[in-house]
């Protein structure tokens, strides 16, 4: 057999001679067909402001024109050295709290935990999270802006700002990718991480309906129900539609909705009904199940003498205690921080900054827990019945 002569051109071209359709697109190709070089369509790709928005959107055009899609593999290589970075490479992420004192929010329901899961999760992604608090002495909007540009800071979480200051957040958006927790405030619109307070009180609801308990009650506080844009009177409104008209059971919302300050400043006084209130909604409607957050309620109902289950059963929306000694909705406060840093993240690693023309919520659901406070009504009654009388 003769040696194949060197100079024979091969059977098959070499892979990077390979016609585009036959192969994943490269940063190579897409830069020889652009004109331009390889850095400049990675950094176009990548959305990064040090190329003008013409250059950018050029190229990202030829990008999907001819095909090009990321690679996969080569995002997690890039994900995991990000995840390994040395504490001196870490990028810093400003968790932006507004509350009345610098940590007010976290004597709060739910605040607490929003920012341990943005802890946790900016530690896994190799960030680390510093506070600022919008009310330091002489620290306008503008001055913390600049603060945090001028120290290479450009991921920002807007979380825990009270409900009285309600105020639009003045920054130089351009530089900044963001993302907020929970419903204040309400402008700028950027994208928002949140529970889902409206399942959650669909999903309170319909356990009860299912455990055979008709005459449903639900206590909330009025300011708690405004800070989340009135989601829970919305949930159990929805579900007490599937409940005939004759036991429907108006919802208890206190305080009353004037004064206005008795539930607005979400600061001050204390979080509970007061008992006269309570005891004549109580009687009332008589509900054999109260929906809503033990605290509110627990002071007045010891007040009347009622005990749970005995008298009346309980669901609580707002559950920490999962041992089963209380039925009720864990919220997955933590889950909410974590994925709002994921999400951040995700908007850096591509330079998407400022306000998003469309922004998305992303909701957390609840977990439902059994608890001894809602015993299920309608196994009882069947084991109750004589053998002959079981349906």
């Amino acid at each position: 057999m003769s040696a194949k002569n060197l100079n024979d051109t091969p059977d098959t071209p070499p892979k990077d001679t390979a016609p585009l359709e036959a192969r994943r697109v490269t940063l190579a190709d897409i830069a020889k067909a652009d004109g331009t070089h390889v850095t400049t369509v990675s950094l176009a790709l990548r959305n990064s402001t040090r190329l003008p928005e013409k250059t950018r959107t050029r190229i990202q055009k030829l990008a999907e024109q001819m095909g090009y899609r990321p690679d996969p593999v080569l995002h997690a290589l890039i994900s995991y050295r990000t995840r390994i970075r040395s504490k001196q490479d870490q990028q810093t992420i400003a968790y932006v709290t507004n509350w009345t004192t610098r940590w007010g929010w976290k004597d709060v329901t739910a605040h607490p935990d929003f920012f341990k899961g943005a802890q946790r999760a900016s530690e896994a992604l190799g960030h680390k999270l510093e506070h600022f608090w919008l009310r330091e002495p002489e620290l306008s909007h503008g001055r913390l802006s600049h603060i945090l540009e001028t120290r290479g800071i450009n991921g920002l979480i807007i979380a825990s700002h009270t409900r009285e200051i309600d105020e639009s957040l003045q920054f130089d958006w351009a530089n900044f990718s963001a993302i907020k927790i929970d419903f204040f405030p309400h402008h700028p619109e950027l994208h928002n991480v949140t529970n889902n307070q409206c399942n959650i009180a669909r999903m309170a609801v319909r356990r009860a309906m299912e455990a055979g308990y008709r005459r449903i009650g639900f206590v909330m506080h009025r300011g708690w129900d405004h800070s989340v844009d009135h989601m829970w009177t919305a949930g159990f409104l929805v579900e007490q539609q599937q409940i005939p008209e004759e036991e429907r059971i108006p919802m208890c919302v206190f305080p009353a909705p004037e004064p206005v300050a008795a539930w607005f400043n979400e600061s001050k006084g204390e979080v509970a009904i007061s008992p006269d209130d309570f005891a004549a909604w109580y009687r009332k409607w008589q509900p054999d199940v109260i929906i809503g957050k033990m605290s509110f309620v627990a002071p007045a109902m010891e007040a009347m003498g009622l005990s749970i289950p005995r008298d009346v059963a309980f669901v609580d929306v707002f559950l920490e205690d999962l041992s089963g000694k209380v039925a009720g909705v864990h919220q997955n406060y933590e889950e909410v921080g974590a994925l709002a840093v994921e999400f951040l993240a995700g908007q850096i690693s591509q330079n998407k900054r400022g306000i998003p023309l469309i922004p998305t919520t992303t909701y957390v659901e609840g977990t439902w827990v059994e608890g001894a406070t809602m015993p299920d009504k309608v196994r009882h009654t069947i084991l109750s019945l004589p053998h002959d009388q079981t349906p």
